[in-house]
């Protein structure tokens, strides 16, 4: 029923931290002191100060509120081959490269993210490269190849397979350890993004903040299921993924395996930052929610072939003129700090049939847009794997919905152990968040 999303390679060994604790830590620009160990770092770089904290080679600070890194004066040329398109071309660039980050938790898995406009004939490329706890380095890993369009001329968006050094790898958007029960680490690590334009145009990339997660969740079938502390929903509009089935097969084999963009969608809709009628005008017009259908077109990932790249998403999202982020939570007790807040989360999670009252149907990956609690605690699910959009909107068991989101094993229905997300979320959020939106992103390290 659903495309699976590559395997997430899941986090290990419970001495790393506490299960179930939560650390959030800001990057050095943000200037507070580093909360205590957990399970989950969040560090990112924005505005002035935090770009001045890392070393650029023709960068440059945007003047005015954005406040991003740009591309100044070019320091080299290069050709690229790109793989999807099979066309070489050549074009110059400028790098920043940040300060060594050492997370609060030593980390088993690192996912990257970023917001930033990429004007027609730009395109950007994060990298990051880890320091082990044996006093090692990896190589510079891509994180990814980003640009929001696909006009003639530009690169295709992707990931980058086959990466690795012995100790790591890179599963399409995800850094992990090769071994997870071992006693190697990453104790720290730095983010490298370069900025690509056509030779001899003026346009530039300008990225508004580059962040990461860093993350040791303990290895583990089940969790405690946290008290119920809010009963609210938020009135985010329902999309199913469902109605989509055959169009657009070049993405992803169509709208059935839109999960990620779908959820997207809805949540963009309601900060009122989905693409506009003349932006969604190329989608045939007998389909309904075009929007959906024009998330997957720009989120999709040309090496993976499909929709569901985490960082990708946040990247689509902040294109929009959101702010986003991919992270970790570790209890639906933090979603409800944020639903509180206003602000719905996306959610992955992977389960049987049995394993869910009332979805219907099991899946190896699958996102969904949290937009509430029920009086009982239960999670207010819009589901996109929904017949039409008037099922989107479902309500799943507390204890079930906490266990298959927040694990990071599981079995498969022939008994064997696979991985699950160990609670990743998106997080969307407007440019000019509210105080108790503000309150809520800082208590996460986002802010």
């Amino acid at each position: 029923m659903h495309t699976s999303r590559r395997t997430v390679l899941a986090a290990a060994i419970a001495a790393a931290a506490a299960a179930g604790t939560q650390a959030a830590s800001a990057a050095p620009a943000a200037g507070r002191d580093a909360p205590p160990a957990g399970t989950v770092d969040n560090a990112f770089w924005s505005g002035r100060h935090g770009w001045l904290a890392g070393t650029g080679r023709g960068t440059r600070v945007a003047p005015g509120g954005a406040q991003g890194i740009t591309l100044g004066e070019a320091v080299g040329r290069t050709d690229y081959a790109d793989p999807h398109t099979g066309t070489t071309a050549t074009w110059e660039y400028a790098t920043w490269t940040g300060p060594l980050h050492r997370p609060a938790v030593p980390a088993t898995e690192i996912v990257a993210h970023w917001n930033a406009d990429t004007p027609a004939g730009t395109w950007l490329q994060v990298e990051l490269q880890g320091h082990y706890t044996d006093g090692t380095r990896t190589p510079w890993y891509v994180m990814g190849r980003w640009t929001a369009g696909d006009a003639d001329g530009d690169i295709r968006r992707t990931s980058v397979d086959g990466q690795s050094d012995g100790h790591s790898s890179i599963s399409t958007d995800t850094f992990a350890l090769d071994d997870e029960a071992g006693a190697l680490r990453v104790a720290a690590y730095r983010l490298r993004l370069t900025l690509y334009r056509k030779p001899g145009t003026r346009g530039t990339p300008v990225v508004r903040r580059l962040g990461a997660m860093a993350s040791a969740v303990p290895a583990r079938f089940t969790v405690p299921t946290s008290k119920p502390g809010l009963a609210h929903e938020l009135r985010v509009p329902a999309y199913s993924q469902d109605i989509h089935k055959g169009q657009y097969p070049q993405y992803d084999n169509g709208g059935e395996a839109w999960c990620s963009p779908t959820s997207t969608s809805m949540v963009l809709d309601y900060w009122g930052h989905g693409p506009t009628r003349a932006e969604t005008a190329w989608v045939d017009p007998s389909y309904a929610d075009p929007q959906v259908d024009t998330a997957a077109r720009y989120t999709y990932d040309y090496q993976y072939e499909g929709c569901g790249n985490w960082p990708f998403n946040a990247a689509y999202a902040a294109s929009r003129g959101m702010n986003a982020a991919v992270t970790r939570l570790g209890s639906l007790s933090d979603i409800e700090t944020f639903v509180a807040a206003g602000m719905p989360v996306i959610t992955s999670q992977s389960f049987l049939a049995s394993e869910l009252t009332g979805a219907g149907y099991g899946t190896s990956g699958h996102l969904m847009a949290i937009v509430g609690f029920t009086a009982d605690g239960d999670v207010i699910a819009n589901d996109p794997a929904s017949e039409d959009d008037a099922a989107v909107r479902n309500v799943y068991r507390r204890s079930e919905f906490e266990t298959i989101w927040l694990r990071t094993k599981r079995h498969t229905d022939t008994g064997a152990v696979a991985s699950g997300s160990g609670g990743v979320v998106y997080l969307y959020w407007p440019p000019r968040p509210t105080r108790a939106q503000e309150r809520a992103l800082k208590s996460f390290g986002l802010l």
